[in-house]
């Protein structure tokens, strides 16, 4: 029989608390708010653990180890790790650790001695906050809205996203914040730019430049440290409404310094001056006679100013718009935009002035006028106008053809062609003249019939008796209607036998009375007639009149007074 050897409670008690000895001694004192390394041991689907040297080992959750959203964890068994004891043990009697508050406070130890050693930090601007903006720089850090640039910036937003670096200007690690500032690293940039760009700024100078910022009449540009003017009027030879029409802000210019203040630093800028004028040799490029093409970019009252080239514009006045058309104002036939073709038709490149003309590019169809409308042609047309003087009658599109109030009758007395005509009317008229220079078609209706004075003679020879109507009454005679529209004077002497100082003893108008004819002008388109002459007889008036003196002639004066007033 074998002996046992029995173990008292004592050597128990003994080799308990040799061995809890040696625990603590491998393990050592453990403490919480403590970051300590360790290394990973195990994997699960929610905790890594971690074998921090303690009598238990530690876990940290899966999450921790992601590097961004989407992505697998970043941690394999036998990692180090350093982590931060967040307490001695949990309800599964491990250690409760974080590996991301070990990495912050790593982090906030970083920026700490950065601080001290006036270092600057990176970031990555994450979100837009009340006064300015949030930026990761491993931990969260507030960017103020007067500290993110020299000027200030309109869209915050636009900058989310954007890696800078920055300098610390507010540091609390027991409070959490951290206040940034990206502008006096920019100020401290821009003072050492500027030290060099004031080396070679003078006038006269081409340098380059970055546009800064737009306004309605220029532009910023920034030349290193120093900004100068871009005045819209200096930034081409052409027309330009607004500065964004050629530049935006962030784009690379090269100008001119047209004049620099240093006591004020004011730099006035140029980019047209780089270039040549245009109209320098304008008067070469465009001579008399030459086929342009362009765009409209202004319209005024009195004509359209085509741009023919940047920095060229040249005036199409309202009648040289068209042949045939009246034109009242230039939008009745463009508009600012439209590309339209002129012929220069004087050019003053002193004067920086060309004038243009449309209607030149088509042929004048007032030179086939001729051809087609001969003198003594006969056309048919409607009346389209009715005016004091005369009517216009349409002879093509766009033109119209003047009868004069005198050319509508030949023995009418027409005292004003509404008396006869209106709008619409279809007449027949005579081509009595084309003025192609100054654009005049003259008509006569009366030239379609016979000119009664042509014939008076033969109807009325000197001599004859016939019978009318008193007209007018004058101081030196009575004038007596023949014929419709055909009057002869009958003189104070020969109105009767006895001396007549007054005419109108005599005879007044609307009186029918006997007359004969005793001198006839058809050219002059005159008759003379007598009362007291039908006493005597056939003799030869002509005889009576020499012997009273050149009767005739004093006749034809009174008449020709008469006429004057009439007209």
């Amino acid at each position: 029989m074998e002996t046992q050897t029995t173990r008292t409670p004592e050597i128990e008690t003994e080799d308990f608390a040799t061995l809890f000895a040696q625990s603590e001694k491998t393990s050592g004192p453990i403490e919480e708010g403590k970051v300590v390394s360790g290394t990973v041991i195990q994997l699960t689907k929610d905790y890594a653990v971690i074998d921090i040297g303690y009598k238990s080992e530690g876990q940290v959750p899966m999450n921790e180890f992601v590097p961004a959203p989407g992505q697998e964890p970043a941690v394999k068994v036998g990692d180090k790790v350093e982590v931060l004891v967040e307490s001695r043990e949990n309800d599964t009697g491990m250690v409760v650790l974080s590996k991301e508050k070990a990495d912050k406070m790593r982090i906030w130890d970083e920026i700490s001695a950065a601080c001290e050693r006036d270092e600057l930090v990176e970031g990555i601007i994450v979100g837009r906050v009340k006064g300015g903006l949030s930026v990761d720089i491993g931990v969260k850090a507030f960017l103020p809205g007067s500290q993110v640039d020299i000027r200030p910036v309109r869209n915050l937003d636009k900058m989310i996203g954007e890696k800078f670096k920055f300098k610390v200007i507010k540091f609390n690690k027991k409070r959490g914040n951290i206040v940034l500032s990206r502008r006096v690293l920019l100020e401290k940039e821009r003072e050492e730019l500027k030290k060099e760009t004031l080396k070679n700024l003078k006038e006269g100078a081409i340098l380059k430049g970055v546009v800064k910022n737009l306004t309605d009449y220029g532009a910023f540009i920034d030349l290193g440290g120093i900004d100068g003017l871009l005045h819209v009027t200096d930034m081409s030879w052409g027309r330009i409404g607004h500065p964004s029409e050629m530049f935006e802000v962030g784009q690379e210019v090269r100008v001119v310094v047209l004049k620099f203040d240093p006591a004020s630093e004011r730099v006035s800028l140029g980019l047209k001056q780089i270039q040549e004028d245009p109209w320098h040799r304008a008067d070469e490029k465009y001579p008399v006679g030459t086929r342009v093409a362009g765009k409209v970019v202004s319209l005024t009252d009195y004509g359209a100013f085509i741009e023919i080239e940047q920095g060229v514009e040249g005036l199409v006045h309202v009648s040289e718009m068209s042949w045939t058309k009246r034109v009242k104002h230039p939008s009745k036939l463009v508009n600012v935009g439209d590309k339209v073709e002129a012929v220069v038709l004087d050019i003053d490149p002193k004067a920086k002035r060309i004038s243009l003309g449309m209607k030149q590019i088509e042929a004048n169809p007032w030179t086939l006028l001729e051809d087609k409308y001969p003198i003594g042609s006969v056309i048919r047309g409607e009346v389209r106008n009715v005016t004091d003087f005369g009517i216009f009658v349409g002879v093509e599109e766009g033109i119209d053809g003047l009868v004069h109030v005198s050319d509508i009758s030949w023995n009418e007395r027409i005292k004003h062609p509404g008396e006869k005509f209106k709008k619409g009317d279809v007449v027949e008229a005579v081509v009595l003249n084309i003025d192609v220079e100054n654009e005049r078609f003259s008509l006569g209706i009366k030239q379609i019939g016979v000119d009664p004075w042509t014939t008076l003679s033969e109807r009325h020879p000197v001599g004859s008796r016939l019978k009318g109507k008193v007209t007018k009454v004058t101081d030196f005679g009575a004038f007596v209607e023949i014929e419709p529209g055909i009057e002869g004077l009958v003189h104070v002497s020969e109105l009767r036998e006895e001396r007549t100082e007054h005419p109108r003893d005599v005879v007044k108008e609307g009186d029918e009375i006997e007359v004969k004819v005793i001198d006839m002008d058809e050219q002059e388109r005159k008759v003379a007639l007598s009362v007291k002459a039908l006493s005597r007889g056939d003799e030869d008036y002509h005889e009576y009149l020499r012997k009273q003196g050149d009767g005739r002639a004093r006749l034809g004066d009174l008449m020709e007074k008469f006429n004057r007033r009439k007209g």
